[in-house]
This record gives structure tokens, C-alpha cells and sequence, in this order.
């Protein structure tokens, strides 16, 4: 009896050993496309929580993103009157981040409760194209307020409106490319080895990404300082012509710089830290890492609809018009370019 005690006793350790070192192995690759239901039958008399809190949190994120982008999605759909090139970009930029929003969301219930190889790679890929689309809108938003400005009178024209039509064509094409790949073979399935912090892309996949995202950045950055240059040189422009600063003019101008600030702020301290632990990360690290530097760069696309959609004042009567009735519908109004803005 004592023998027989002792060799389950062993067994059970064994056991428990082994499931330890595989869920450290499967651990490490951050939205891990594994199977959980798999292990959830052995292991959930060891795990307190059988879902990860990390995948709730991101599934909140996910639901929060979505319900805010759907609704500027469908304002600027039903309004006629926000047909500007501007508007045409948030429309994209709310687009894409509705599409990131659902895809958090399908990655928790296909990794949770549907359990595939093939949808985890669809998965990851539209995750992939989602977050791209959605950079690469702020980046057409950049260029086309510095255009708002360096060529102010020329703005509003079917000209531009073409322009920013390119860029989005050209933004989404690059972001539905880049969200293919894992789909069609670049991803880690068959080499473990190649893996990177999130599972199944391949490092050398996430090393083009953040190298996209720093020379996305990097132009963003770029564009902001020429804006700050053109807004202070305007300024002064005004000052001159009045033999005086304003009170007025001044605080405007900082205003609208402390605006810019903040935007790039934003977004910088929202993607910074991911972008960087794609490049300096390895598989074998804890998959906590890979957590901790994603959940913040979600919150770039919770923010991005109040800051150039909800203090849109067009988009606000929107709001009153469809939730509260405030306005009647046919009151018109003349919508505002980005440097008006």
C-alpha cells in the first residue's frame, strides 16, 4: 500500500510538472493561437481563473473600441453634409478601429471557444491589418491637415478630395498586404523557433511592423514640427499686421500647439512600448510582457474618436440630431477645414 501511495504520489507530481513546463512554453507567445479548451479539462482544478485576466481585459478593450467608432462610423455614413476630405479621414480612421475593436473581440471568443489553427492565423491577420489601417489614417489625417495649411487656399477642391482618396487607397492596400501574410505562410506554425512574442507571427514579420510604425512616427513627428512652424509663423504674421500680440491670438497659438502635442503624445506613449518589444523581445519571454505593452496601444484606438471625432463640433450636432433631437434636420451648416479646426 505504502509502495502503490508513493508511485501515485509520484505520478501526480510528474504530471503536474509536465503541465507546468508546457504552460510555461505556451505561454510565452502573447495572443497565443494554441488551443485552450484543449487544456482547460486538466487544468482547471489548478487554475483559479481558466481565462486569462489579460485576454478579459483586452476583450473589454475590444467591445469599448468598437461601440465608440460605431457610432461616429454610422454618423458620418448618415450625414450628408460630412463629405470632406477631413471628415473622409476620420471616417476611415473610425473604420479601421471599429474593425480593430471586433477583431480583440473575435480573438478572445475563437481562442476561448472555437479553437482552429486556420481562424487564429485569419484572426491575427485582421488584427494586423486592422491596427495598420489605423496608424496609416493617422498619418493621411497629418498630411492632410499640414496640406489644410500650406495650401489653404487651394483646399477645399475636388483636387484634394482625389488626394485623399489616393491615401487611403494606398493605406489600406499596404495594411490588407501586411495583414495577409501570416495568412498565406509567413507565419510560425511549423518552426516554433522562429516565433516571435506573439504567436503565430514570425519575428522577422513584427520586425517590419515596428519598423513601419517608427518611420510612420518618425513622418508624423516631422509633419507636426512644420505644422508648429506654420501656426507660429501665421501668428506672427497677424501681430504684424495689428502692430501688436493679442491676448487673443496668442492664446489660440498655444492652444493649438499644446493640441499637437497632446495627439502626438498620445499616440507615441500608446504604441512606443509595443513597437520597441517587438524589436528587443524574444518567444521565451513571459507572455506578461507581450500583455503589458499591447493593452496601452488598444487604448490608442479608445482615444483616437474623442480626440478627432467628439470635439468635432459638426460631428457633436450629429450626436444631439440622432440621440437627443436638439436640431432640426435640416439646419445647415458649413463644415470646417482642419486648420479652421
Amino acid at each position: 500500500m505504502n509502495e502503490s501511495a508513493t508511485a501515485n504520489e509520484s505520478l501526480a507530481g510528474l504530471s503536474v510538472a509536465s503541465w507546468v513546463e508546457a504552460e510555461a512554453f505556451n505561454g510565452n507567445g502573447s495572443l497565443a493561437l494554441s488551443s485552450p479548451s484543449s487544456s482547460s479539462s486538466s487544468s482547471s482544478s489548478l487554475l483559479d481563473f481558466p481565462v486569462n485576466p489579460w485576454d478579459i481585459m483586452l476583450c473589454l478593450s475590444g467591445t469599448v473600441i468598437a461601440c465608440e467608432n460605431a457610432i461616429v462610423v454610422a454618423i458620418i455614413f448618415y450625414t450628408p453634409t460630412l463629405r470632406t476630405p477631413m471628415f473622409v479621414l476620420i471616417g476611415s480612421l473610425a473604420t479601421a478601429d471599429l474593425l480593430a475593436g471586433v477583431g480583440l473581440i473575435l480573438n478572445f471568443v475563437f481562442q476561448y471557444v472555437i479553437s482552429s489553427e486556420t481562424i487564429s492565423l485569419i484572426t491575427v491577420g485582421f488584427l494586423v491589418a486592422s491596427f495598420t489601417a489605423s496608424i496609416s489614417s493617422l498619418l493621411a489625417i497629418t498630411v492632410d491637415r499640414y496640406l489644410s495649411l500650406y495650401n489653404a487656399l487651394t483646399y477645399v477642391s475636388e483636387k484634394t478630395l482625389h488626394y485623399v482618396h489616393l491615401m487611403l487607397v494606398g493605406a489600406w492596400g499596404a495594411s490588407l498586404g501586411l495583414g495577409l501574410l501570416p495568412v498565406l505562410g509567413w507565419n510560425c506554425l511549423d518552426d516554433a523557433e522562429s516565433c516571435s512574442i506573439v504567436r503565430p507571427l514570425r519575428r522577422a514579420n513584427v520586425t517590419l511592423l515596428a519598423a513601419s510604425f517608427f518611420v510612420i512616427f518618425a513622418l508624423m513627428l516631422s509633419l507636426y514640427v512644420r505644422i508648429c512652424k506654420i501656426v507660429c509663423h501665421h501668428a506672427h504674421q497677424i501681430a504684424l499686421q495689428q502692430h501688436f500680440f493679442a491676448t487673443s491670438h496668442y492664446v489660440a497659438t498655444k492652444k493649438g500647439v499644446s493640441t499637437l502635442a497632446i495627439i502626438l503624445g498620445t499616440f507615441g506613449a500608446s504604441w512606443l512600448p509595443f513597437a520597441v518589444y517587438c524589436l528587443v523581445g524574444e518567444r521565451e519571454y513571459p507572455a506578461v510582457y507581450t500583455y503589458a505593452t499591447l493593452l496601452p496601444a488598444t487604448y490608442n484606438s479608445m482615444i483616437n474618436p474623442i480626440i478627432y471625432a467628439y470635439r468635432n463640433a459638426e460631428i457633436q450636432r450629429s450626436i444631439y440630431v440622432l440621440f437627443c433631437g436638439c436640431f432640426h434636420a435640416n439646419v445647415s451648416y458649413r463644415s470646417r477645414s482642419p486648420s479652421e479646426v
